[in-house]
């Protein structure tokens, strides 16, 4: 397979192919003006999508997929601009368009949807007004605005459109809102679709509709679609091509197929052996990480850009910037900026220790926090030795505008020391609420029983002992929200470690330091405030306060779900190493499935409010499992192809989850149910059936007939 360097892209021979395609960059540079000084965030990108066509842009938060999408709309932010390049829609030369040409172009060619629908909402108007007036736009009057605005929200698949349409932003799911706003970017029949982030916060049903859905309009309206995403399973199920951008230059690009099996760019690789695939487990397998950070942006750099951070780079790299080497591949040419890239899918994993960790974590923290022994292996955890936590028939009930909401509704769990259980199931199914009463943050209803190391726990914080308080942590989803910006790193672990009455002076700034030095954060990021931090750093800062009391169970809210591949892997690395050094146990909360089942050791599934399965993490994945666990894991994209999930057939569940205030009679997951067998399931509560090893489901088919529907399926 031949390869060569070429100083410009052949495709790119604007007129022939510009009026093809969908949209066409050539040679991009993007600067931002910051404190007198052009700083460079993207750097002579090139590429093309063509009509119909699904192009995904992946790589790290920071590397510039966003100011791409910007630039495309020509929506920079004031101090931004295209030092140099071009961007044409459909053969329209983007930069010289004049005001009233731009506003015709994004109203009618471009749309755009954005990661965070509530955002792209105006919450003080209806769905009906708000879908309506992109078709008021192009011309049309109120009555057939409304009219198609009603056929559109049908269109994106909303049950009771006309329930909608009258609804305000706040009263719909965010699986729904994401709906409305691509029912609004469809609105003008684009030929450009940019999609940023546009499932990222949506569990894995809602996920698996909004992409069947764009697949379907894309197929109708033959609208080509710019897809950027940090999840590269989607990328790999959603576009023919993708582009891979390193510090905003584009350093891999060609089919997705080829590219995803094999990658020429040493970041790719990198990339791609982050993701904890389907069979690794905590115990077994480290996930690979990338060393080191993204360079700042505008830093000049001689020779390769990912050189620093790169296993196969030498002088050469750091002398001379490879140039865009071109192969051909099996579906069509392969582009890579690499030296090397012909050895890059050849290269060699992160080096780990037999048991599976590099040893760094465990030599900070035994300075930091008591020794323990080590935790017992999985299958003792999951019959539930040396039990720390017990929650006991648990519920929640509350009230709101007359109606009784049973968010929670007799849950028992228990927690062993050095377990992991993870809490799955759709938006709204009461994982949060659980966690939270768990922690003491709310009440539970009366009759509910929880105790810690085998003594009663306060249903209420305020009213657990010091000790309690500090057995019981919690890192949550958005440091952001959970960290005070205006102070710096180390008064934020500092305040944590000043309950600690042990510990004076020099012993808590040692401590400190130690626990620093545990979750990764170098010294230099103490004195800083948590607004110069990026999103992987403040989360270890999170980390590190949840952990300065010795906590006996942290729970994990989604802590990795706002995070890059790369940064993911980072994180569970080192929850699996502090778990391992120090027997916490964690309740770990998360809608991306490959995640808990890495993590995880026993995996509870909750729908509505109920348990409907629990049991060890194998054993749920692998079944039988209870339909709706099924459906949950039909619609987990993945990029292995042997893997279960993608021989699995998709199973689409009918409708929203009933409301917690008025859920069904009989099993609550009837009205959803693909394999309801009668009447029985509207009627009767099922009773729990055990499937052997701790694993148990409730539901009215018998455990030998699921296994056999399953396996045969």
């Amino acid at each position: 397979m031949s390869a060569s360097p070429a100083a410009a892209f052949p495709a790119f021979d604007v007129s022939r192919r510009d009026r093809a395609d969908a949209l066409t960059i050539v040679g991009l540079t993007v600067a931002y003006r910051v404190r007198g000084r052009d700083r460079e965030v993207l750097q002579d990108v090139s590429f093309r999508v063509r009509r119909g066509e699904a192009y995904g842009l992946v790589g790290e938060s920071g590397c510039g997929k966003s100011t791409v999408a910007m630039a495309v709309l020509r929506y920079l932010a004031r101090n931004g601009r295209v030092k140099a390049g071009r961007i044409s829609i459909g053969g329209e030369d983007v930069e010289s368009l004049d005001a009233h040409a731009l506003r015709e172009m994004r109203a009618n060619a471009i749309s755009m949807v954005y990661q965070d629908p509530s955002r792209a909402l105006n919450p003080s108007l209806t769905i009906a007004r708000q879908v309506a007036e992109a078709f008021e736009v192009s011309g049309a009057t109120y009555d057939d605005a409304m009219q198609r605005t009603l056929e559109m929200l049908r269109r994106v698949r909303i049950a009771a459109p006309e329930r909608v349409m009258d609804s305000y932003p706040h009263e719909l799911s965010g699986g729904m809102q994401q709906r409305v706003v691509i029912a609004m970017a469809l609105a003008s029949n684009p030929a450009l679709l940019i999609l940023d982030e546009p499932t990222t916060g949506l569990d894995a049903t809602v996920e698996a509709e909004v992409l069947d859905l764009i697949a379907q309009l894309r197929k109708e309206y033959g609208t080509a679609v710019l897809f950027i995403s940090h999840n590269l399973a989607v990328i790999g199920k959603m576009c023919e091509r993708v582009g891979v951008l390193y510090a905003g230059k584009l350093v891999e690009e060609g089919a997705t197929r080829d590219v995803f099996a094999r990658p020429r760019h040493p970041y790719t690789v990198g990339l791609l052996r982050c993701l904890p695939s389907p069979g690794r487990n905590k115990d077994a397998n480290r996930l690979d990480t990338i060393a080191g950070s993204l360079p700042s942006p505008g830093s000049i750099r001689q020779g390769c850009i990912y050189a620093d951070r790169c296993r196969l780079a030498d002088d050469r790299c750091r002398r001379d910037a490879p140039p865009p080497y071109r192969m051909s591949a099996p579906h069509g040419d392969q582009m890579s900026r690499c030296h090397y890239h012909e050895r890059a899918v050849e290269l060699p994993r992160v080096n780990a220790d037999a048991s599976g960790h590099d040893g760094y974590a465990a030599h900070a923290m035994q300075s930091s926090v008591q020794t323990q022994t080590q935790a017992p292996p999985s299958a003792s955890k999951a019959n539930g030795a040396e039990r720390v936590l017990r929650a006991e028939h648990i519920s929640k009930t509350f009230h709101a505008a007359g109606a009784v909401i049973r968010a929670v509704d007799a849950v028992s769990l228990e927690l062993a020391a050095g377990e992991t259980l993870g809490l799955v199931g759709e938006s709204g199914s009461g994982k949060t609420t659980l966690a939270k009463m768990l922690l003491g943050l709310i009440a539970p209803d009366a009759g509910s029983v929880l105790e810690l190391d085998g003594a009663p726990l306060a249903s209420r914080v305020t009213r657990r002992n010091d000790e309690q308080v500090k057995s019981l942590q919690i890192v949550f989803q958005n440091p952001d929200s959970a960290l005070n910006r205006a102070h710096s790193v180390k008064r934020l672990i500092g305040r944590a470690l000043s309950r600690l009455t042990s510990l004076h002076g020099g012993a808590r700034e040692e401590r400190l330091a130690s626990l620093a030095a545990a979750v990764r954060l170098p010294d230099r990021y103490l004195s800083a405030r948590t607004r110069q931090l990026s999103g992987g750093l403040k989360q270890r800062v999170a980390i590190a306060r949840a952990f300065a009391g010795d906590p006996r169970v942290v729970v994990c809210d989604e802590p990795t779900s706002a995070l890059d591949v790369s940064v993911q892997a980072a994180i569970l690395n080192l929850l699996a190493d502090l778990q391992r050094e120090h027997r916490v146990s964690y309740v770990f909360i998360s809608h991306d499935l490959h995640v808990v089942r890495y993590l995880s050791d026993r995996i509870a599934v909750l729908y509505v409010g109920r348990l409907l399965e629990i049991g060890p993490a194998a054993a749920v994945f692998d079944g039988p499992h209870h339909p709706y666990t099924e459906a949950l894991l039909s619609s987990v994209p993945t990029l292995d192809a042997h893997a279960t999930t993608a021989s699995r057939p998709r199973i689409h569940l009918d409708g929203e989850p009933p409301s917690p205030a008025a859920p069904p009679s009989g099993c609550v997951f009837h009205t959803r149910c693909p394999r309801k067998i009668g009447a029985i399931c509207e009627q009767q509560d099922p009773p729990w059936s055990d499937a052997g090893d701790g694993h148990r489901i409730r539901c009215h088919i018998p455990i030998d007939e699921l296994r056999s529907l399953q396996q045969r399926e």
